[in-house]
């Protein structure tokens, strides 16, 4: 027997959207039993500069307060000969010190070697038809002519910056689904990340794609019936891609940090990656490792991390299986470890061009542009996960790791200054984990209170 539950709607709020800033606060603080206490906490985080926040506020809705993320600085990156101080916004432990010793590492070894391969990015029209496949591809060229007239006004101002629509082609797909067929253009977008762009070239293309079937004369009957379902870019881009690599002799890597036997260390390190390539589960925590440092990139110069993770992610199971996005060879004598990767980042528009910080941090790169961006994130990601990889194939990852996040512990207890030098004095040379920290600290304030006594 089906039992019907009756979803209470007492907690269902309406129009939330359209209470002012402080409205909001209210409603939210009303939640809690200490109000006034959590709404003051909320704006405590407001900037002190009304303009400023206003513009924090209109990036997204319903905005009540702001959410820091740690502004760092990964320095000495060498990449094709050019020295960068790197800005890097993330709260994990670690991911920036890895990202320096890996820059440190390569810096006096002829760096990162970067090249982007292409920049092109695809969008596409989804629609249903009934009617003759033969006959769409016949008049699909007088189409096509029609889509790219028809957005003129949208890529002039592109194709002046050396841009535009590459190609439009159209795509069969009436063996997966019934009367399916796609619109798949492909788009050159400069240093502009271009997702309003090509969304407003997509758009134009479904309204002229079902004109066009209304009133051309050829189709009757059904075949003048258009149903576009959707028009939208896609978020992979296999044919944006960046390349990025490092390589030195193998005897070059001895005593570099924790490699005493250098070609012990290159066999273990091969067969690391090996095993990404091979095992999904080991290859999601491989190329995590790579997008702690392209993410952290992205959200510094205002990039759309959320699309990057995807369009790498699904790269990486280009083949029908999830693999290791790094490739390494070991022969002749040579350690060479390259990423490639799809990236589609922008230097111009969007949070690129409103976020103080992020306006920031690609004056800090000496204004990039969107390859050169491409090659910075990527090689970036290459040290993170290269400093990630040595940690495990020698030391293991959690010494380290924990280590940096010895302060995030010892905050969870509230510790005063000389409590917290004490603990990290402590655990230069201990293993740190939350249990010894706790058991550390309960000594430390059981013993004050011994002396006070």
């Amino acid at each position: 027997m089906h039992q019907i539950f009756k979803m209470s709607t007492k907690n269902i709020i309406s129009g939330f959207s359209k209470l002012n800033k402080h409205a909001k606060l209210e409603l939210v603080g009303s939640k809690f039993e200490n109000a006034e206490q959590v709404i003051e906490e909320l704006k405590s985080y407001w900037h002190d500069d009304p303009a400023k926040q206003k513009l924090f506020d209109e990036f997204s809705e319903n905005t009540i307060s702001n959410f820091y993320f740690p502004y760092g600085i990964a320095p000495s990156f060498v990449i094709n000969g050019k020295s960068y101080l790197v800005p890097m916004v993330i709260e994990e432990s670690s991911v920036v010190a890895a990202a320096s010793n890996g820059a440190k590492f390569w810096s006096n070894k002829s760096g990162f070697r970067a090249e982007v391969i292409s920049t092109t990015k695809v969008g596409q029209v989804h629609f249903i038809w009934k009617g003759e496949v033969e006959k769409l591809q016949a008049l699909f060229p007088f189409l096509r002519q029609e889509m790219l007239k028809g957005t003129k006004h949208h890529t002039e101002s592109m194709e002046k910056r050396g841009g535009g629509i590459l190609d439009i082609e159209l795509v069969d797909m009436t063996d997966e689904i019934e009367n399916y067929f796609q619109l798949k253009a492909t788009f050159e977008t400069v240093d502009a990340m271009g997702a309003n762009f090509i969304n407003s070239c997509l758009e134009d293309f479904a309204e002229i794609l079902k004109e066009h079937f209304r009133v051309n004369e050829y189709y009757d009957g059904e075949e003048r019936n258009c149903r576009v379902i959707m028009a939208i870019l896609s978020n992979y881009t296999p044919d944006c891609l960046v390349k990025t690599e490092v390589e030195c002799s193998v005897e070059c890597l001895r005593k570099a940090g924790d490699i005493d036997d250098p070609e012990d260390f290159a066999w273990k390190f091969e067969k690391a990656v090996q095993i990404a390539k091979v095992d999904p589960h080991r290859a999601a925590t491989h190329n995590k490792g790579i997008f702690n440092g392209i993410d952290s990139v992205a959200l510094a110069t205002g990039n759309d991390f959320r699309a990057i993770e995807a369009g790498g992610h699904t790269y990486a199971a280009r083949d029908g299986r999830y693999r290791s996005l790094t490739d390494i060879d070991i022969s002749g004598g040579k350690f060479k470890y390259s990423l490639t990767v799809p990236l589609a980042l922008g230097t111009v528009g969007g949070l690129t061009a409103l976020h103080p910080l992020a306006k920031f941090s690609l004056r800090l790169l000496e204004n990039p542009s969107a390859k050169e961006l491409m090659m910075i994130a990527a090689s970036v990601g290459l040290a993170n996960n290269f400093g990630a990889i040595k940690s495990l194939v020698t030391k293991g990852i959690q010494m380290g790791h924990m280590k940096m996040h010895l302060l995030n512990i010892l905050n969870s207890f509230d510790l005063n200054e000389r409590e917290k030098n004490l603990a990290v004095a402590h655990f230069a040379n201990d293993k740190v984990s939350y249990t010894s920290v706790k058991k550390f600290v309960d000594s430390l304030r059981k013993e004050a209170k011994i002396e006070n006594y």
